[in-house]
């Protein structure tokens, strides 16, 4: 198997030098890194080459590394129904950067790309439809994004005395993030619940 991605891998970067900046094939899956301009071309080109006919878009996501310059890793998935084969495509993005649609290639990138607008916030030109799909309306920031709170910033609940629902901002009743990581088995002065009987029996 790993040689015939490696196979792969060498043939899709002799036949396309100009989108392939590096490829390696780890844990049994071949990943290739393309320029952000590279994108359409080259997913084009491996869904229609003879060699590849990777036809079913699996799934597009992305990675956040807040302390990159390029902070996002853009990852499509596909597979191609006539080789059992998989490849992972993967495209360096700056915040500020546009990442084109593949939705032209694609159509069902459509969904993918949104879900991954609305976790990261990275936008997709030439998209038909850019908008939020798992969060609410008016919904404030990234979920996905490293530097996101894990509370997020509103709290969404039904009122009982409004009857309705109501958007309030996020209190924490306790300091919650304040762990001190001691195991309960290595020196705590107290009995968890269920260990009064070890107790007993010691005495």
């Amino acid at each position: 198997m790993s040689e015939a991605l490696n196979e792969l891998g060498a043939t899709i970067e002799a036949k396309r030098p100009d989108c392939v900046l590096s490829w390696d094939v780890a844990f049994g899956e071949l990943s290739v890194n393309v320029p952000l301009s590279g994108i359409p071309a080259f997913i084009e080109f491996l869904k229609t080459d003879n060699g590849c006919k990777f036809s079913t878009l699996v799934d597009i996501t992305a990675v956040d590394h807040p302390e990159r310059e390029a902070r996002f890793d853009v990852v499509y998935h596909f597979l191609s129904m006539y080789t059992n084969q998989r490849i992972r495509v993967k495209v360096a993005v700056r915040e500020d950067e546009m990442v084109p649609s593949i939705t032209e290639v694609h159509k069902s990138a459509n969904w993918f790309e949104r879900e991954v607008f609305d976790m990261f916030g990275i936008l997709f030109t030439g998209h038909p439809d850019l908008r939020r799909i798992l969060t609410d309306y008016g919904f404030r920031g990234f979920p996905l994004r490293k530097d996101f709170p894990t509370t997020g910033y509103t709290e969404v609940r039904y009122d009982e005395v409004e009857k309705r629902v109501v958007y309030e901002p996020v209190t924490l009743t306790q300091d919650y993030r304040q762990f001190d990581f001691m195991s309960p088995w290595e020196g705590a002065n107290y009995i968890l619940p269920g260990d009064e009987k070890t107790e007993e029996a010691k005495g």
